[in-house]
């Protein structure tokens, strides 16, 4: 079958890989419909990220149609939509068997550890990380993923009704955060260097407040404002930026949690005792997503809770990846969320 394969940094060719015959144990073949882009492919083909070697089919995604299915599996069946969980742990491991089965230490993720979903054939996966949603579109179920990232960042920051959330960053990640953030009792700030993002929030999302980060720190003094002197309650960076996540502190107010969503492979140094201890601020890390996040985002499209329609900006075709592919690298063209039709 056709795939596409990163073989070295920012270079894409079209190869053949084999079409497995049955599923194993476990397993389900399925074949990929749609698949997103995000930061993460976009880093591996720059040949930024830190868990990617080459050359490798990326892909994780995902909205699938189930093919065949073992004799073992139950949760599935053929004809099934889906949506992909692509963290495979290991469950006998302590931290899957305490619950933490999206930072199992020796996960895989599909499409970065190994090859993904980008390819025209039948594939085979893992059935216990397939999330039916037969009624919604594959378009949708590629959105999932994405989604349950930002729903995982949202969680670990435990936000109460009447704080104020600080969003750094309004690419995807940030989006999906901000996506259920309004659907709770507080107050969302959303902060950016573009405009243009922070106008989409505020005209699609309904995000009220929104800061334009200035060079000169002016942008504080504007979220004093909105929060009366107190700065934000929970701060979720989903920059991946190492400047921003060493200073956002400065935005946390007093026993204020902060959670890094956005990767980096630098070293990070901030103020200690001046803010982080003084303050008595909790810092936290999000990595991927929960087994019972993708199912209940699921249900939130499907009662019509998250509008996926504002999400997909641009879309290529299979055949189009390795011509067009990279110029979703640039910030100026504006996607939110491109996504790949594959069959």
């Amino acid at each position: 079958m056709q795939a596409i394969q990163f073989t070295a940094p920012k270079e894409i060719a079209i190869i053949d890989l084999p079409e497995p015959l049955t599923p194993g144990p476990g397993e389900a073949l399925v074949r990929t419909h749609r698949m997103g882009i995000c930061g993460t492919d976009l880093s591996c083909y720059l040949g930024k990220f830190p868990f990617f070697a080459y050359p490798r089919t990326p892909g994780h995604e995902l909205g699938l149609e189930v093919v065949a299915v073992a004799d073992d599996v139950s949760n599935v069946k053929p004809g099934d939509k889906c949506s992909l969980e692509p963290y495979v742990n290991d469950p006998s491991t302590p931290t899957s068997q305490k619950g933490s089965q999206n930072c199992c230490p020796g996960v895989q993720v599909i499409g970065v550890h190994n090859n993904g979903g980008l390819r025209k054939g039948v594939f085979a996966v893992p059935a216990r990380k397939l999330h039916p949603g037969n009624d919604l579109s594959y378009d949708q179920l590629a959105l999932v993923e994405t989604l349950a990232i930002g729903y995982h960042a949202v969680q670990r920051g435990t936000p109460q009704p009447g704080e104020t959330v600080l969003v750094i960053g309004a690419g995807p990640i940030g989006l999906a955060c901000l996506e259920f953030l309004k659907l709770m009792e507080v107050k969302t700030v959303v902060m950016d260097m573009v405009q243009s993002r922070l106008d989409f929030c505020q005209k699609n999302l309904g995000i009220h407040h929104a800061i334009q980060f200035k060079p000169d720190d002016s942008h504080l003094a504007e979220l004093e404002k909105i929060t009366d002197g107190q700065l934000a309650d929970v701060i979720i960076d989903a920059t991946g930026s190492p400047k921003s996540m060493s200073t956002c502190f400065n935005y946390a107010a007093f026993t204020g949690r902060v959670v890094y969503v956005g990767i980096t492979t630098s070293d990070l140094t901030f103020p200690h005792a001046t803010v982080f201890h003084r303050r008595e601020i909790t810092l936290m890390a999000s990595r991927n997503a929960m087994p019972e996040d993708f199912d209940k985002i699921i249900q939130l499209i499907r009662d019509g809770k998250i509008n996926t329609d504002l999400w997909i900006t641009h879309r290529i075709a299979f055949a189009e990846v390795p011509t067009e592919f990279d110029k979703f690298t640039d910030p100026t063209l504006g996607a939110i969320k491109a996504i790949i039709e594959v069959n």
